[in-house]
C-alpha cells in the first residue's frame, strides 16, 4: 500500500488522507485514545484508491456507535446540522435557541426600518446583560460541500448598512452588531471581505476561536437530529411540532408524545440526550 493516501472530498476536490486529523476529531467527538487509534487504524487500512470523504465518516460513525451513542452523536454533530433542512426555518429555531441559552432574548423574522426600506431580519436579539442589539442573517444549507460566498457577504452588508444609516429622528436604530451565520462554511474571499468590512461571521469552522460548534458544545445546546436512537422520520416529526435541540427533551419528556413510542425506546433516547448533554 502507497504511504500516500488520497481520498475525494464532499466538493470533488482530492486531498491527502492525514490519520492524525481523523483521531483528532474522534478525540474531540469524545473517544477515548485507545479507541480513536483503534478506529483511525483500521480505516486506514481501508482506503483504497477513490474511497470519498463521505465513506471515511460512515465507516468512523459506524464505528463510534459501537464505542457509545453520544460520542457518536458529537461526531455527527455537522451531519446533525443538515437534518434541520430542506427548509432554513429549522435552523434559525435552532441558532435562536443557541443564542437564547447564552443569555440573549430573541425575535425571529423581524422587520426592521433601515434608512432606505424595510428589512426582515432572521433574527434579532438583545443581550440586557451587555446593552447589545443584535441583527443576523442566516444562510443554510443542505449540501455540506457548499460554501457561503463572497456575493452573500457583499448583500448582508449592503442591508445591515442601510439599517446602521437609519435616521435617528425618524425611528429608533435598533442594532448595533451585524451577522452573517451559516451551517456550513465560508469562501477565504468572503472571510477576506467580512473582516475588512466589519461583518461577524459565524459558521461550523469559524471564527476559529468560536467557530459554531465550540459554541454549541459551551453551551450544551444541540440539534434534535443528532440523536442517533431516532429514525428520519421520527427526527421530521419532531421538528414539525418545534422540538428543535436535545436539551428540551430531557427536561420535557411530554415532547415525546407524538413518535408513541415504547417506555423502552423513550429509556435509550433519554440515556443517549443525558450523555451527550453531560459530556465535558
Amino acid at each position: 500500500m502507497s504511504a500516500f493516501l488520497h481520498i475525494i472530498k464532499a466538493d470533488g476536490s482530492i486531498e491527502l488522507f492525514d490519520p492524525a486529523r481523523l483521531v483528532a476529531s474522534l478525540r474531540r467527538a469524545g473517544a477515548t485514545e485507545r479507541a480513536a487509534e483503534r478506529i483511525a487504524q483500521g480505516i486506514t487500512g481501508s482506503i483504497v484508491p477513490g474511497s470519498t470523504s463521505k465513506e471515511i465518516y460512515g465507516r468512523a460513525f459506524a464505528l463510534l456507535r459501537k464505542e457509545g451513542r453520544p460520542v457518536a452523536a458529537r461526531y455527527a454533530m455537522r451531519r446533525a446540522l443538515l437534518e434541520l433542512g430542506p427548509s432554513g426555518h429549522p435552523f434559525e429555531d435552532f441558532i435562536s435557541r443557541l443564542l437564547q441559552a447564552e443569555g440573549w432574548e430573541v425575535e425571529t423574522r423581524k422587520t426592521i426600518q433601515g434608512r432606505c426600506v424595510q428589512h426582515e431580519t432572521d433574527f434579532y436579539a438583545t443581550h440586557p446583560g451587555k446593552g447589545e442589539y443584535l441583527a443576523a442573517e442566516l444562510k443554510y444549507h443542505n449540501d455540506p460541500a457548499y460554501k457561503t460566498d463572497l456575493k452573500v457577504a457583499l448583500y448582508v452588508k449592503s442591508r445591515f448598512d442601510d439599517i446602521f444609516a437609519c435616521d435617528p429622528h425618524v425611528q429608533t436604530c435598533p442594532i448595533d452588531r451585524g451577522m452573517l451565520v451559516t451551517n456550513t462554511k465560508f469562501t477565504s474571499e468572503a472571510i477576506k471581505y467580512a473582516e475588512c468590512a466589519g461583518i461577524e461571521l459565524l459558521g461550523w469552522s469559524y471564527p476559529h476561536d468560536a467557530p459554531l460548534f465550540m459554541r454549541m458544545s459551551k453551551a450544551k445546546i444541540y440539534p434534535i437530529t443528532a440523536l442517533t436512537s431516532l429514525t428520519r422520520a421520527e427526527k421530521r416529526l419532531l421538528i414539525s411540532q418545534q422540538t428543535i435541540s436535545v436539551d428540551e427533551i430531557v427536561h420535557n419528556r411530554d415532547l415525546l408524545d407524538p413518535l408513541h413510542l415504547p417506555s423502552e425506546r423513550i429509556g435509550v433516547l433519554i440515556a443517549e440526550a443525558d450523555g451527550l448533554l453531560t459530556h465535558p
